[in-house]
């Protein structure tokens, strides 16, 4: 699946957000990594990053099974949800 520029830049800025919060290292997943559905790492956990919508999707195509972080776009900015 090609990723859109925003779709990237949302990723990176939650990714990013996560690490300040958690003060750990983050990391954009590697193609190999994004096949198995993974976008990036902060500290050694692996994550994915979905629009909050993606959780009310009748019939999901893929099985993800790693860390998910689903987000809202607000005017102000994004609320987000992490799995623990």
């Amino acid at each position: 699946m090609c990723k859109t520029f925003n779709g990237l830049y949302i990723q990176k800025a939650i990714l990013a957000s996560l690490s300040e919060m958690k003060g750990e290292a983050f990391r954009l997943a590697t193609p190999d990594e994004e096949a198995r559905g993974i976008d990036g790492y902060v500290g050694h956990t692996a994550y994915s990053v979905k629009p909050s919508t993606y959780k009310t999707m009748g019939r999901l195509s893929e099985c993800i099974d790693v860390k998910m972080i689903y987000y809202t776009k607000k005017k102000t900015g994004f609320e987000i949800e992490v799995e623990e």
